[in-house]
């Protein structure tokens, strides 16, 4: 690939990413993005680019998805369907994970293989076909919406795990709470609100500890100034309302924050301790990585190293990592 082809490619995932936040963004709280037809149309938009830019780079796999989302957030926009469920959203959040999942193993070290391109959207366009069957019969009124928010939850959802009935909409409530909160400017009183709410969701899961961890986690991510909205929104509401479905589903032993969760919750310790010539910085950086680096093994073989810290750090981590390690080399030589 020559530098113009990589600077195309970096610069297309690049606003992928940004084009992503917005459907995740949209999708935490659809049924308050369903009644704002300019946010539609700008999910509708997002998806539409994905698919422009993917089919200008040949990326086929990535253009099927975002195509297949398109065509779905166009019956949301253009449609008669006037109120959906969690059923829709959980649909549409699955469609986006796989997008998700292919621009992450196209910036990967090895590139995105068409032949697991291929596989994942294979796996993906049952969920297509369930989502727009699904919106097909909101729309024609042979279903009704469900386990809207304030509303009586449906027989399967009573006595859910947790002590409450409807524990997921419950979590909902709240979340939805938390996503107006993150809209507001940053500052210390606007965290407050956050923890605030993270203090409900944690009375919420009564004595499950699985769930208690997670939401621990959450707050801590969030008391951290470091860590900006955008980055800290999507990732924290969508696991708390999949931990809330898993509750929900008496699948509680299975909650689990994930390892970019408890990155941003980790807390540097001891940077006083740190070698002077060692950035502040690259101290943080480390404190961050053993406790990420907990969760997982690391291979023998390097490039494999190297692949799994791609998939666990962001650039500027990487960044401050690599300094660290070079500075170590040469204090050690």
């Amino acid at each position: 690939m020559s530098d113009q082809q990589d600077r195309i490619m970096r610069l297309f995932i690049e606003e992928a990413k940004e084009h992503l936040d917005t459907l995740e963004n949209g999708l935490v709280d659809l049924k308050s993005t369903m009644k704002d037809p300019e946010s539609l149309q700008e999910m509708f938009r997002a998806a539409h680019s994905v698919k422009g830019g993917a089919a200008m780079l040949s990326l086929d796999s990535i253009r099927t998805t975002a195509h297949r989302l398109e065509d779905c957030f166009k019956v949301l926009k253009d449609g008669p369907v006037k109120q959906v469920d969690q059923k829709v959203e959980s649909l549409f959040l699955k469609g986006v994970d796989t997008l998700k999942d292919l621009l992450a193993r196209l910036e990967g070290p090895f590139g995105l293989r068409n032949e697991e391109g291929e596989k994942l959207v294979q796996q993906v366009m049952p969920v297509f076909a369930q989502l727009e069957t699904h919106l097909k019969n909101l729309a024609s009124g042979k279903v009704v919406a469900v386990a809207a928010a304030g509303s009586r939850a449906p027989a399967a959802a009573q006595a859910a795990p947790g002590g409450s009935p409807s524990f997921a909409a419950q979590v909902m409530v709240l979340l939805k709470e938390m996503l107006q909160v993150f809209k507001q400017k940053e500052s210390a009183a606007s965290r407050q609100e956050l923890t605030a709410v993270c203090v409900r969701l944690y009375k919420l899961g009564g004595k499950v500890e699985t769930w208690q961890n997670l939401v621990k986690t959450a707050r801590g991510a969030i008391v951290n100034p470091k860590n900006s909205y955008k980055v800290l929104a999507p990732l924290i509401i969508k696991e708390l309302k999949d931990a809330g479905d898993l509750m929900q589903g008496g699948k509680a032993k299975t909650i689990a924050p994930s390892k970019n969760l408890l990155l941003l919750a980790a807390t540097p310790k001891a940077a006083a301790a740190a070698p002077t010539a060692a950035p502040a910085a690259a101290v943080a950086a480390t404190a961050a990585a053993a406790t990420a680096l907990k969760q997982v093994a690391l291979p023998a073989e390097p490039k494999a190293v190297v692949k799994l810290l791609l998939k666990t750090f962001n650039k500027k981590q990487l960044s401050e990592i690599a300094k660290l390690l070079v500075h170590a080399i040469k204090s050690s030589s």
